[in-house]
């Protein structure tokens, strides 16, 4: 059993990758994530959008889409098809960034929470317990009007809000793996707490660690969508939550104007299902009892 844990932690990157593209659910999501970082990274470096290049006339407002406009104009007669790919791009920034926070919280509080037990445990499943059951969105959108509408904040603010089911997760296989014989015979040899933490502990864990954190980067955008399109978010970056925003307080949805909310609302169902497929697929491949092939 511990060969088979030390193979399984030092899997490359490369194994998991065909791993998951041999995994029909975990394709598809690769391929919606491909697209969407093509959207976000490559398409506004050829078609960057200028949120000062208006309209000339009242007749370039909410225009359908043409062979000026592919995806037509919003209602100050920006092309809608440039805001789309910025709006990709900020939405996975900020997604991803305010995963990397909550990942970083809830890993470090769930390993040592499992690895030294007792007190600090407690202490630690306390503070988490108490971020679980308070509800996370009233909670941003409270944090969010008080700060300010700023990115950074908004990050920060969705980042330290997302950790408490990582942190109990992996503390879950944090206790498990403490049982195991490897931990004493560490300590008979003269490893430290923390060497064996780094050197045992956190490779058998990172699996587990990976297959939370990109479905952790679905519900960040989410609630960035969720925030923006309630007026909370950064009105100097335009993301695909921002974009529903407008559209709906300049009466798109009523005017029928779909070319307005309907990329940024089919983008962020896009994102989201692709990291939920990867997610889930990567969970299976590093948890044979979900269905993996191993």
């Amino acid at each position: 059993m511990m060969k088979r844990d030390r193979t399984s932690a030092n899997h490359g990157f490369w194994y998991f990758m065909g791993k998951l593209w041999a995994d029909r659910m975990g394709r598809w999501g690769l391929i919606a994530l491909a697209i969407t970082t093509f959207i976000a990274v490559i398409c506004p470096i050829f078609f960057p959008f200028d949120p000062s290049k208006v309209g000339a006339d009242a007749a370039s407002i909410l225009t359908g889409p043409s062979k000026t406009h592919l995806l037509g104009s919003d209602e100050l007669g920006r092309d809608v098809l440039r805001q789309f790919f910025t709006g990709a791009r900020i939405s996975l920034f900020v997604g991803i960034m305010a995963t990397v926070i909550s990942t970083i919280v809830g890993s470090g509080l769930g390993i040592f929470a499992g690895y030294y037990m007792g007190r600090l445990d407690g202490i630690l499943m306390r503070i988490t317990d108490f971020f679980l059951v308070v509800p996370a969105l009233p909670l941003m959108i409270a944090l969010g009007a008080i700060f300010g509408q700023n990115i950074t904040v908004i990050i920060m603010v969705i980042g330290f809000l997302s950790w408490p089911r990582t942190a109990r997760i992996v503390r879950s296989q944090t206790l498990s793996l403490r049982q195991r014989q490897f931990v004493p015979r560490a300590k008979s040899l003269g490893s430290s707490n923390l060497r064996i933490i780094r050197t045992h502990i956190v490779p058998h864990v990172m699996p587990l660690i990976v297959a939370n954190t990109i479905l952790v980067v679905a519900g960040c955008i989410l609630s960035e969508a969720t925030l923006s399109f309630i007026g909370l978010g950064d009105p100097d970056r335009i993301s695909w939550g921002t974009m529903l925003h407008f559209s709906f307080v300049s009466g798109a949805i009523g005017r029928g104007a779909w070319w307005y909310f309907l990329p940024p609302g089919f983008g962020i169902l896009f994102i989201v299902l692709g990291f939920t497929l990867v997610g889930h697929s990567f969970e299976k491949i590093t948890n044979p009892r979900l269905g993996g092939s191993e």
